[in-house]
């Protein structure tokens, strides 16, 4: 399984926070582009985003559900894509030098036609999507760092 990864040059908590902050979700996941709604509790076990993907005016409204959580350390989701299915993400952040965290993120088709894809082929369509996501991420984290 392919990991994407980045270092940020924040503790872990810090780094966390962003991914705490629901509202940021289409500011950094390729292909979603509207966030309409967070739970109040995200990212507890069971909160949702709902959210919607594509460009418009072809959109489709779906959510990522938090199906694990152990902050500042681990957040893994299940985002819901229409009719392809639903994918298995996990976002891991670990320091490996004081105030700079490392933030790794895999990902696995979970559900529907997509789940049929091999893991190869699911690597090579996932790979470049997640780092560009990662590197999104940590702009954001960066900002905030230097707005805080």
């Amino acid at each position: 399984m392919l990991t994407a990864e980045v270092t940020v040059p924040v503790d872990r908590a810090a780094a966390f926070a962003t991914l705490a902050d629901g509202w940021l979700y289409a500011s950094w996941v390729v292909g979603a582009s509207h966030i309409g709604r967070v739970d109040p509790d995200w990212p507890a076990v069971g909160s949702q985003i709902h959210y919607r993907f594509g460009l418009w005016p072809v959109l489709i409204s779906d959510t990522t559900v938090v199906r694990a959580a152990d902050p500042p350390h681990r957040l893994e989701l299940e985002a819901r894509l229409w009719s392809v299915g639903s994918a298995w993400i996990r976002l891991t952040l670990s320091e490996a030098t004081p105030g700079h965290t490392t933030i790794r993120m895999t990902e696995r088709a979970s559900g529907g036609p997509a789940r049929l894809i091999p893991g190869v082929a699911q690597d090579l369509a996932f790979a470049a999507r997640n780092q560009e996501s990662l590197d999104r991420l940590a702009d954001l984290i960066r900002a905030r760092a230097q707005n805080s």
